[in-house]
């Protein structure tokens, strides 16, 4: 093993691949024909998105496998926390939003705090298809992934669920609130 495959497995405590696959157990509906034999061979084949799972799992996110439409071979991760992850909160849209706030600066940003965690944002199309497999962000908000033509006029969209419908808003970037984060996506 190299060193810093040691490292960061010395990072993911050994029960966690336990925990992802209760979850997954426990939630097939969100993975229909798939095995978690062939997840965790996967998993196992690469420690440092072991290890981006583990950050989405501690910053309150409970990933686990979605298969969107047609199954595409690979093994994604959304979040599936029933809200915007907890440790995700309170974070405007992206590093250029942050640096221009003069005033009562968030700590981090989504794009920013993704990026470090090896994960992406999650679109609108990916998001409006996990509402499709149950219920999210009922009380909470998330940021997606927002056109360039609108982040360059200072805007960032964002989604929720009210009224048993999925919406999808625009705010300014550098806008937060307690109740909106963000979702991510990992790709085996």
């Amino acid at each position: 093993m190299k060193k810093n495959q040691s490292s960061l497995s010395a990072t993911i405590p050994s029960n966690f691949l336990s925990t992802l696959q209760l979850r997954f157990q426990k939630n097939m509906h969100r993975h229909k024909g798939l095995k978690w034999d062939e997840v965790e061979k996967a998993l196992q084949a690469s420690l440092p998105k072991l290890a981006s799972l583990y950050q989405m799992e501690q910053t309150g996110g409970e990933p686990d496998v979605v298969i969107l439409g047609k199954k595409s071979g690979s093994i994604v991760f959304f979040d599936c926390s029933a809200e915007s992850p907890k440790g995700r909160r309170s974070i405007c849209y992206d590093k250029a939003a942050l640096d221009a706030r003069r005033e009562n600066k968030p700590s981090h940003s989504a794009l920013a705090m993704a990026t470090e965690m090896g994960i992406e944002l999650l679109s609108e199309q990916q998001y409006r298809s996990l509402q499709e497999i149950e219920k999210f962000d009922e009380k909470t908000s998330s940021w997606i992934l927002t056109p360039d033509a609108i982040r360059k006029r200072g805007g960032a969209l964002f989604c929720d669920r009210r009224y048993d419908a999925v919406f999808v808003y625009h705010n300014g970037a550098d806008s937060y609130y307690a109740a909106r984060g963000f979702r991510g996506c990992l790709k085996l």
